[in-house]
């Protein structure tokens, strides 16, 4: 939706974050990048991934890795973005090449 002729709401978008629990959400990815830079750790060209996965119930004390961006957004996903599986594609075609050899 594009404001030509009015200014954006972005107070009211804020309050529709939140009521959405989306700013909870951000603000506990933030907290783990934050995190690891303070640890020293690389993450240059990487996204921080949540042991436990926070749409299902992670926090960052459940421990965070550092892994590729391919890596991290490989996980199948139903129609509203939530996170189905945790284990990828990559993952699933390794456990079932070694259950058969």
């Amino acid at each position: 939706m594009a404001y030509t002729k009015k200014r954006r709401p972005y107070k009211k978008e804020y309050q529709q974050q939140k009521a959405r629990g989306e700013h909870e959400r951000r603000m506990e990815r933030q907290r783990a990048r934050r995190k690891l830079d303070k640890k020293g750790v690389d993450r240059k060209g990487k996204d921080v991934a949540h042991v436990k996965a926070l749409s299902k119930g992670g926090k960052n004390s459940h421990g965070l890795k550092v892994v590729t961006k391919s890596k991290n957004r490989s996980f199948k996903r139903n129609a509203q973005s939530k996170l189905v599986s945790e284990t990828s594609k990559r993952e699933r075609k390794k456990s079932k090449k070694s259950k058969k050899t």
